[in-house]
């Protein structure tokens, strides 16, 4: 832990800093306040390490929280941080006097790589306690190594690269071999793939990085103390074991495209900064002789992956002689740089130091700054004492600086969570957009900033936009909440007011004709905005007033659409006698209501018009409703005004199928009145059933008595059922129609023969015309000449019905012979049906004794059995499990009992000592009792063939295998 004395500077340097930034915020103007309670935590946090180590520190590296260093000359001290408690200590079992030079852990924290100051190497997985040789890396002093990422495991390395102190780069492979009796050297090859050199001659590697790009592509950056180079090549598919001879071997013939600077100060180093959900860096920064090169990292190019490249110079305090940047590592928008008292961070975006941690004496040089590029923490050793930073909300005051660099999209990202700061960007953004001229931009920015309304509206009116003052008012409209209701009225009468004069300046001007299109549309938007629509309806008066001023009658009516106020605009088209623009309003609206109120003054003008849009409208009109207007406008019509009338009665009825009593019973008034030939037929359409016709019977047939239509009287007669009345009507007309009329009442045989009668007399005493009474005889079967004969007068001679009675007495004869033969064939039928039954008492079949059950292919003959005329034989158990599972429920029920009883007449009886006759009797009765049960199972049972009767042929759409066993007997064939 960190004494008492540590954390006290550490709070005043956090307080010093603190209170600096707040000086700079000052007072807000745009209506939020900073009210931050508790002191904001730095963005590097620094924390002192409670370590104190046994001898001194050479060399440190931490990757996937894995942390190792090197202590003293022999000792190598391994920590997983995720279980600090449990340290690691290995022994390096050196003898000589080598030293730790550098050590490199690559990115899983499994392969450990120590550089001797002897030039040579020795290797430790995470897994192991023994430190090995690296026999074939012998002789070269390593500098650098670029670990494989992509093929990397925790026992495999894959290719790497490694560089020297001589500029050579070396391809190399590290695995160590699991569950081996023979222990082999884990370096599987060493072998030299490129030279680096400067103007003076070969130079040491500094850093090695290799990353995988696009389509195959192989990026190795490399630098040296002036130079940073870049191989670029395309891994052939399925190549990537072989390493990275083809990538060089590209540039064996010229040299790769590199940066150089002229400065120098005999090292170099370079830091890159991936993001957490990424698995390949997103930028750079190269520390050399003339500051650091920043720059993003593009995969997509075809030569080079530096992108956006800038230097920044160190800062001023910084002296390259005798004050070095000695490590330097890479955050999302810092870079910190590690000098030998203190750390700087700089921001990348401007250059500029953010912060600066000094560190005591008593602490020692500082020796090395490195990442965790898993974790994302930064480690600073010196040879006593180990610290860590936290990055903490390392983008909390990035808006600022996209903002003062005019990057304001980016601004807004980074404070989206912070209101007060977004409110500042936004301004800034609405100010620039002002000053460039672009009027709408800063208009929709000015919408969202908590500025003075006043200001921001007289700075566009001043401006002379009156566009981007309709803008800002817009926005500012659909950001307003709904209970501030006096702001949102103001505002909308105010755009109202802007629309209608912006639509009056562009009307007269035909070069824009377009632009008047467009800002008619916008304002019939906002008209009918849903968000707009109660505050408009509240204020209604006032928006009719404005339309009004301006004579602006098309917005007028659309308005009064969407206020679903048509009255006023029919009403208005009524006033100035424009019937047909009125009529145009009401079914463009379709609105039942105004069709009502105004149909009685429109159809005296426009009948045919008005009746065609009744017509368009369909269902949606009552027509019971419209009578009124239809009635008031016939009677003081014309034959051509009642016609539209019968139109529209005639497409109610036929077209929508109207039912309604009222609507027939005037659709027959006017039938009655002006076309006497409909009437008939549309009675005789309607049907002669009394539950199925719509109109008002009695009303009909009085309507009809009034106007005289004889026939339609008599068609009503005939469906109320009063045939007499019909038929003493219709001989006034047709003795035809009357005979029609006789001939209704099917079932009431006395009543028919009494019209028949009605009509013979009117034909014999009326008309006087023997003829036509025969003729009656022969129409009607139930009249008899001697029914007729009365109506005759006795001077009349039988020769005028010697005919009838001749053919009466023909039709008494052929009654008598018919009944005859029906007897003769009543008696021959019983003959037969006789013969029958004795021939099926002695009918019967034989049975071979190879016979088998047609269901469960058993000689028949092992148990009782049935046959059937078919053919088909059956043991007696299984024709019960065939039909028992079809029967119906009852049947099944049934069928059980019979069983229960059969059984219980089987058993022997318990009592031993029942006299003799008793038992006899009894016997006597038991036995005809079963054999009763056995023949009503019979019935039940053997009542048709399984195969060849009914239950075959309702069993047709059931599967042959039971859908429950349908797997089973799947997995049995198989």
């Amino acid at each position: 832990m960190a004494s008492i004395l540590d954390e006290y500077e550490d709070s005043l340097s956090r307080s010093a800093s603190l209170q600096q930034s707040r000086a700079n915020v000052g007072i807000p103007h745009s209506g939020y306040v900073n009210a931050r309670l508790e002191k904001e935590t730095p963005v590097f946090n620094k924390q002192r390490i409670d370590f104190t180590p046994p001898e001194k520190i050479n060399s440190l590296v931490v990757s996937c929280n894995q942390l190792c260093m090197s202590l003293g000359r022999d000792t190598l001290f391994r920590i997983d941080l995720g279980k600090a408690d449990e340290p690691n200590q290995v022994e390096l079992g050196r003898k000589d006097e080598a030293r730790v030079y550098k050590m490199f852990l690559d990115h899983t924290g499994s392969h450990l790589v120590i550089a001797l100051n002897t030039s040579e190497c020795l290797y430790l997985n995470r897994s192991a306690q023994k430190v090995r040789t690296l026999s074939r890396w012998k002789g070269h002093l390593i500098e650098s190594v670029g670990w494989n990422k992509f093929l990397g495991s925790e026992t495999n390395t894959g290719p790497i690269l490694v560089g020297t102190a001589q500029g050579q780069i070396y391809e190399a492979e590290i695995s160590v071999s699991e569950g081996s009796l023979f222990s082999t050297n884990p370096d599987q090859y060493f072998r030299l793939v490129y030279s680096l050199e400067e103007e003076a001659g070969p130079t040491q590697v500094c850093c090695l990085e290799i990353e995988r790009g696009l389509d195959g592509k192989c990026f190795i950056i490399a630098t040296t103390r002036k130079r940073l180079f870049q191989f670029v090549g395309k891994v052939p598919e399925g190549t990537e074991q072989q390493g990275f001879g083809f990538v060089f071997g590209m540039h064996a013939d010229h040299l790769p495209s590199f940066r150089e600077f002229p400065a120098s100060f005999g090292y170099s180093e370079i830091a890159f900064y991936t993001p957490k959900l990424r698995s390949s860096p997103r930028s750079f920064a190269w520390m050399m002789g003339n500051g650091v090169l920043y720059g993003t990292l593009d995969y997509g190019r075809p030569d080079s992956i530096l992108s956006d490249e800038r230097v920044w110079e160190y800062p001023s305090d910084v002296d390259v002689a005798t004050n070095k940047p000695i490590s330097i590592v890479l955050t999302q928008f810092h870079f910190l740089l590690l000098l030998p008292d203190r750390v700087k961070a700089v921001c990348t975006l401007n250059g500029q130091v953010v912060f600066q941690d000094l560190f005591l004496e008593k602490f020692g040089s500082l020796k090395r700054m490195i990442k965790d590029p898993t974790v994302g923490q930064i480690w600073i050793h010196t040879e006593k004492v180990v610290f860590r930073y936290h990055v903490q909300r390392e983008s909390r005051d990035v808006w600022k600086m996209y903002m003062n660099i005019n990057k304001f999209d980016l601004a807004k990202e980074y404070c989206k969570d912070r209101p007060e700061c977004l409110d500042i960007v936004l301004a800034r953004e609405a100010e620039h957009s002002f000053q460039n001229k672009r009027y709408l931009d800063s208009a929709k920015c000015y919408a969202l900033t908590q500025n003075y309304f006043e200001e921001i509206a007289l700075k566009f009116i001043e401006a002379k936009q009156e566009e981007a003052l309709m803008e800002f008012l817009l926005k500012k409209l659909a950001n307003l909440k709904s209970s501030e209701k006096t702001q949102t009225t103001l505002l909308t009468t105010w755009l109202t007011e802007l629309y209608l004069n912006r639509l009056g300046a562009l009307e007269g001007d035909t070069s824009k004709r377009n632009l008047y299109d467009e800002t008619r549309e916008k304002f019939c938007s906002f008209l009918s905005s849903p968000r707009n629509k109660e505050c408009l309806f509240n204020n209604r008066a006032s928006i009719y007033e404005l339309l009004a001023s301006h004579g602006d009658t098309e917005h007028m009516v659309y308005f009064s659409v969407i206020m679903q106020d048509y009255e006023r605009v029919v009403a208005h088209h009524c006033q100035h006698d424009d019937y047909d623009e009125a009529l145009n309003v009401i079914t463009r609206h379709r609105d039942e209501k105004l069709f009502y109120k105004f149909s009685p003054v429109l159809i005296q003008h426009i009948p045919k018009k008005v009746v065609d849009a009744w017509i368009s409208m369909g269902t949606k009109l009552d027509a019971r409703k419209l009578i009124p207007a239809l009635v008031n406008y016939s009677q003081s019509g014309s034959t051509q005004q009642i016609s539209e009338a019968i139109r529209y009665m005639e497409f109610c009825v036929h077209e929508l199928e109207e039912t309604e009593q009222a609507i027939h019973n005037y659709l027959l008034s006017l039938y009655a009145l002006c076309r006497p030939d409909s009437l008939l037929s549309y009675l005789e359409q309607a049907g002669t059933n009394p539950n199925r016709i719509h109109y008002d019977l009695k009303y009909a047939l009085r309507l009809c008595a009034e106007h005289g239509h004889h026939r339609a009287c008599v068609h009503v007669y005939k469906v109320m059922e009063l045939y007499e009345e019909a038929v003493d009507l219709a001989l006034q007309v047709d003795v035809d129609l009357a005979k029609s009329c006789a001939d209704l009442p099917e079932e009431d045989e006395e009543l028919r023969k009494k019209l028949w009668l009605k009509i013979a007399r009117h034909v014999v005493q009326e008309e006087k015309d023997v003829k036509k009474a025969m003729a009656c005889l022969s129409s009607c079967n139930l009249l008899k000449i001697e029914d007729v004969l009365p109506f005759f007068p006795d001077f009349v001679t039988i020769d005028h019905f010697k005919e009838a009675i001749c053919n009466s007495l023909e039709d008494y004869n052929r009654h008598i012979e018919e009944l005859k033969r029906e007897m003769e064939e009543a008696t021959q039928s019983a003959k037969r049906i006789r013969e029958d039954i004795q021939e099926m008492r002695n009918k019967y079949g034989s049975v071979e004794p190879q016979e088998k059950c047609a269901a469960c292919d058993f000689p028949l003959l092992n148990r009782p059995f049935y046959l059937f005329l078919c053919g088909h034989m059956f043991h007696y158990d299984c024709l019960f499990q065939a039909v028992f599972p079809n029967l119906p429920a009852y049947k099944q029920a049934k069928l059980e009992d019979l069983q229960k009883k059969l059984g219980a007449t089987s058993q022997p009886s318990k009592a031993h000592h029942r006299p003799k006759d008793t038992d006899a009797t009894s016997l006597g009765k038991g036995q005809q009792s079963r054999e009763q049960i056995k023949a009503d199972i019979d019935d039940i049972v053997a009542a048709e063939c399984v195969y060849c009767g009914e239950l075959m042929i309702r069993s047709i759409d059931k599967p042959f295998i039971d859908p429950q066993k349908y797997e089973e007997e799947r997995q049995s064939w198989l």
